[in-house]
């Protein structure tokens, strides 16, 4: 006879968001890999590697994947108005992240120059919101999948 555990309420949302942060952690993962991104993102603790880059990035996609979980779970249940959630959390993220955040961090951690991009808008910058949007919109759906299969 085998058991299985069964999350339910809040478990359920922090579990949920942190499966759907990590999809779209994946997807975007890719996306920074490609355009060679990852090593930088391994710099935020002072590591310059790819896969390292890519643990530290899945760590926050996780994160804030449980956080848009907790802050989106009653429209959790409409594709549309999560899809579009979904676009406005990864613009804000965008903002947060790759505009103030990670050059103040890469300053300390990297090279003091950094804290010169705090909201500098390049080619790169661009791209990074372009996958911000995609980790929005994948961490959406995956969320929208998870719950419903919940509920089912």
């Amino acid at each position: 006879m085998s058991t299985t555990a069964h999350l339910s309420g809040t478990s359920a949302r922090l579990a949920n968001g942190a499966i759907a942060g990590l999809t779209g952690g994946v997807v975007f993962g890719v996306l920074m890999a490609m355009m060679g991104m990852l090593p930088m993102i391994g710099m935020l603790i002072g590591v310059d590697n790819a896969v390292v880059g890519f643990v530290v990035h899945l760590v926050n996609s996780a994160v804030i994947g449980v956080i848009f979980a907790v802050l989106v779970w009653p429209l959790a249940g409409r594709i549309g108005p999560l899809l579009g959630a979904g676009v406005v959390y990864g613009v804000v993220w965008w903002v947060l992240g790759a505009l103030v955040i990670m050059p103040l961090w890469l300053s300390v951690t990297a090279d003091p120059i950094m804290r010169g991009m705090v909201f500098h808008i390049g080619k790169d910058q661009w791209l990074s919101l372009m996958g911000h949007v995609l980790y929005g919109l994948v961490t959406a759906g995956a969320l929208y999948g998870l719950r419903r299969r919940a509920t089912s």
